[in-house]
């Protein structure tokens, strides 16, 4: 795991529901059992804070870093899909968006890469699709500078097709597959009288590794998914491996955390 990685998981795991503040010292602290040594902690903070993710604050233990706006969307908008908190059924409408022609190709990358985050798939260079609106979307294209018309629309034809042509569910299957072998290693070589700093360091690498579909799979209806669907039994495993392991993770953040 990267440390600034590490840090967004850290934060949107544990630090979002305590304020969302920390110390530097507390952060070094944290990110101990995860292998990340403090000069990784303080540069990716730094960059996390260029990149208006973080705030400098001054706490009671001494400087620290709390979460901007943009950064508590991006959390928000990250655990209603890592958690299906209050995620609505789907009413069987797309949100489309037509975005203007963008020449600078570093926009155009960075755009493709945050839509795709957002659950959007492309239909063509400027017309993309997700199965829901994202929250965070107004503030992506102020950000980049975009105009986009946005429409909410019903697909004239079988949702399926469009699914299969959008996104490689083959391959996100394939993924989920791998994912939850190597997970089931990973709780699996856990002593069941782990202490809390190593729990915390498991439940980390499968929080990261988990998080790591909110980058490809755009958390589809039921509905349109193939019978048998990966995604299942592997989102089952996490649910309940990240329940079980929450209370000595948590009580290892409680002790670090002033």
């Amino acid at each position: 795991m990267h440390a600034r990685a590490a840090l967004f998981d850290l934060y949107g795991d544990h630090l979002r529901r305590r304020g969302g503040e920390a110390s530097v010292a507390a952060l070094v602290r944290l990110m101990k059992p995860l292998e990340i040594a403090a000069p990784a902690v303080r540069t990716a903070v730094s960059r996390m804070v260029r990149q208006g993710w973080l705030r400098p604050v001054r706490l009671p233990q001494g400087p620290g870093y709390g979460l901007t706006p943009k950064c508590v969307r991006r959390l928000d908008e990250a655990a209603v899909r890592i958690y299906r908190a209050g995620t609505p059924p789907w009413a069987g409408r797309w949100h489309v968006v037509v975005l203007e022609p963008v020449r600078e190709r570093p926009r155009r990358e960075r755009l493709r890469a945050d839509l795709t985050f957002l659950g959007y798939a492309a239909l063509s260079e400027t017309t993309w699709i997700g199965p829901r609106h994202s929250s965070e979307l107004d503030a992506l294209l102020e950000g980049e500078g975009v105009r986009a018309d946005r429409f909410e629309a019903a697909l004239d034809g079988d949702p399926r097709e469009l699914v299969a042509r959008a996104w490689d569910l083959d391959a996100i299957g394939e993924a989920y597959e791998q994912w939850l072998a190597e997970a089931v290693t990973l709780i699996s070589t856990l002593p069941g009288s782990a202490p809390d700093d190593q729990v915390f360091a498991a439940r980390s690498r499968l929080v990261h590794g988990w998080r790591n579909f909110l980058f490809r799979d755009p958390g589809l209806p039921g509905e349109l998914l193939p019978a048998g669907w990966p995604g299942e039994k592997a989102r089952a495993y996490f649910e309940q491996e990240a329940a079980r392991l929450l209370p000595a993770a948590t009580a290892f953040v409680d002790r670090e955390l002033p």
